[in-house]
């Protein structure tokens, strides 16, 4: 694995663990038909921080894991600013770090 990759995962990890943190982590898996959404970041079937749970971060780490070219363009921290904008969390860690991967992602080629 390179440093990229070690770098990507290292962010992917601080996300969930912001996740945790914010109690944004469920415990219960979603039924599958949440899972087979096809919107953007499944916004018809799951809420942001679901997506990130059971849709982004799992793929991420399975690309990572089978050494699999990884997306060239990535932008989900604009979803979050908009998702969390409207609620009262404490967001702007959890948005750091996606702001992260979407430059990791972007600029990786």
């Amino acid at each position: 694995m390179n440093q990229l990759h070690i770098t990507i995962a290292e962010t992917l990890i601080d996300i969930e663990k912001e996740l945790r943190e914010l109690r944004l982590w469920q415990s219960e898996i979603l039924p599958d038909e949440a899972l087979m959404s096809e919107q953007p970041f499944a916004v018809d079937t799951m809420s942001l921080p679901q997506w990130l749970q059971f849709i982004f971060l799992p793929r991420l780490y399975f690309m990572l894991d089978q050494q699999m070219p990884l997306p060239g363009n990535c932008g989900i921290a604009p979803m979050a600013e908009q998702y969390f904008s409207g609620l009262n969390v404490h967001s702007s860690l959890l948005i750091a770090h996606l702001q992260k991967i979407d430059e990791l992602l972007t600029h990786s080629r």
